[in-house]
């Protein structure tokens, strides 16, 4: 399980494929990798949005997203977990937030990734303040999940 925040940009899919590749120990068990990378949009809620600021309590933050990899482990026979999840000054296109599960198979892969994104997009101590053309504002609530 790898947790990591970040205040500067960073690219998604280099990440993962490093973890895989120096940091992931589980070499020929697994069958099945499924990433998720949120980036920025540039509107929300019908406004444009020109950048968002991203705040949290670093202990905090950290330890709930140990607690929702360990239950998704606990809940599915994945083999690992990566959250990668940036903070501060955010711009449109920016990944935001990167989950990966690994599993023997495609199935748990899936529902252990959904789980990990959710639990984190809904529940997580993060708190948005969006960027407008006229002013700014916090975000009162997520996008609903499909």
């Amino acid at each position: 399980m790898k947790i990591a925040i970040f205040d500067q940009p960073f690219n998604a899919w280099a990440a993962i494929q490093l973890y895989e590749d120096e940091l992931f120990q589980q070499q020929g068990k697994c069958g099945a990798i499924v990433p998720f990378v949120g980036k920025m949009r540039d509107y929300n809620e019908g406004d444009t949005v020109q950048k968002m600021y991203l705040e949290h309590y670093p202990a905090m933050t950290q330890r709930y997203l140990e607690k929702i990899s360990q239950e998704a482990m606990e809940k599915w026979p994945i083999l690992d977990t990566l959250i990668m999840h940036r903070v501060g000054e955010i711009l449109p296109n920016d990944t935001i937030v990167v989950v990966a599960t690994w599993a023997g198979h495609r199935g748990e892969a899936f529902e252990s990734c959904r789980y990990l994104i959710e639990e984190l997009k809904h529940r997580a101590p993060f708190w948005k303040k969006e960027t407008l053309v006229e002013g700014s504002r916090w975000v009162e609530q997520n996008t609903p999940s499909i």
